[in-house]
């Protein structure tokens, strides 16, 4: 998909192909939507049934896997007196440990929340490059050999560390950093890291953590970045406004926003926790005029939505998953499924998993109706997002790595 000539087919490609089977390139897949066309998936596993491989993982990290070309990367932090920040990465069919770089070395002060990391950002795959971000520490390019080839470096200051991973757009690299100090989104040209544009974001200004979502409207392609008390949708190619949309007092987002029957689901964060469904059509301020609809019991802080045909569902953070319609935000069901939720779900196999942070994988069959088909448990706390290629699941879990397969 990189090596298409033109920045806006790039975009159109990704959005409008199907999910390819055998990559997971980014946070969320190959449309960093969460869908898999993968079939032939377990349903259930356990640490003897169903698990190709287990390889332990040095350090610690939340960043979700990414897998391309048999090879499986995930970031770490290893702390002694400096905070080593690393890419690594394990082949598809061992889990042997084939890459580990430092990339970043630091003196960094503790981490204020225990749920976060200093690898939280998830790389990103793109033919012979893999580029990792670690907010305020660090962006920079790697071989898949793991030589670096670029570090870039963008000071603000983040209350919770680091969080949104990056995302590709023709021949950029575009990452938000929004820190309680400053904040903006910038662009970095992938090959040299050098920087193409950087765009404020306005006041007031508080941290978030989402991850941006490319989108295509009209003939027009978007960055839709959400950030603290409004999400901006910005053109790609030079940083400028489309369009925003501001809901009050939420901030601190976390999840990554959906795009599908012309509308972005956005996650409004915490104080204010709630889901709008924004028509994604709209110039300048679209507040008054292009929510199509709000949900308000049951939002997600942290896990990202999941669009299945025309059911959008959530799952917050205490547990309770929601379906709705997409278009009108009608609810078909709500319930609990139990844990507690920072993972975002995947839909693969015709068949959608939920991942609990005490490490229980919940299996529902998409619908109108509820219904729970399986639930799965690994030992271990899993707060990174499951990623799904080569027939398999490959699950982060806390100081090990995961591939769920069939026997």
């Amino acid at each position: 998909m990189s090596r298409i000539a033109s920045r806006a087919l790039v975009a159109l490609a990704l959005l409008s192909r199907p999910v390819w089977g055998g990559d997971w390139p980014q946070f969320r897949g190959p449309t960093g939507q969460g869908v898999s066309d993968e079939t032939q998936l377990p349903l259930t596993w356990s640490e003897t049934r169903n698990v190709r491989w287990r390889t332990p993982v040095a350090g610690n990290g939340w960043s979700s896997p990414v897998v391309a070309e048999g090879r499986v990367w995930v970031t770490t932090a290893r702390v002694d007196g400096t905070v080593s920040l690393r890419a690594l990465a394990f082949d598809v069919s061992t889990g042997e440990l084939l890459v580990d770089t430092e990339v970043f070395s630091q003196v960094l002060a503790a981490q204020s929340n225990p749920k976060n990391t200093y690898a939280s950002p998830s790389p990103i795959l793109d033919d012979d490059r893999v580029y990792v971000h670690f907010g305020a520490e660090g962006t920079a390019a790697l071989t898949a050999d793991g030589e670096v080839v670029w570090r870039r470096t963008f000071p603000y200051r983040s209350q919770h560390g680091n969080g949104g991973s990056g995302v590709l757009w023709g021949d950029l690299l575009i990452v938000a950093c929004d820190g309680d100090d400053r904040a903006f989104v910038v662009a970095l040209d992938k090959r040299t890291g050098a920087e193409r544009w950087r765009t404020p974001r306005p006041r007031p200004i508080a941290q978030a953590y989402s991850t941006p979502l490319v989108i295509r409207v009209g003939g027009q392609d978007q960055l839709v970045a959400v950030g603290a008390f409004r999400t901006i949708a910005y053109d790609p190619a030079t940083g400028s406004e489309i369009w925003r949309v501001r809901y009050g007092q939420g901030f601190s987002n976390v999840p990554r926003p959906v795009y599908g029957h012309g509308l972005v689901y956005i996650a409004t964060g915490f104080q204010q926790p709630a889901l709008l469904a924004v028509r994604a059509d709209g110039r300048g301020d679209v507040t008054d005029t292009h929510v199509a609809w709000k949900m308000r019991r049951g939002a997600p802080h942290t896990p990202s939505p999941l669009l299945v045909g025309d059911e959008l569902y959530v799952i917050n953070d205490g547990g309770i998953a929601t379906c709705l319609d997409a278009k009108t935000g009608t609810q078909h069901w709500q319930r609990r499924i139990g844990g507690n939720h920072s993972a975002s779900p995947v839909y693969a196999d015709g068949r959608i998993y939920f991942q609990s942070e005490e490490g229980t994988t919940t299996v529902i069959r998409p619908g109108t109706q509820p219904q729970i088909l399986a639930t799965s448990q690994v030992p271990e706390a899993t707060l990174a997002s499951l990623a799904v290629a080569d027939r398999s699941f490959f699950l982060r879990a806390r100081g090990a790595l995961y591939r769920i397969g069939l026997e």
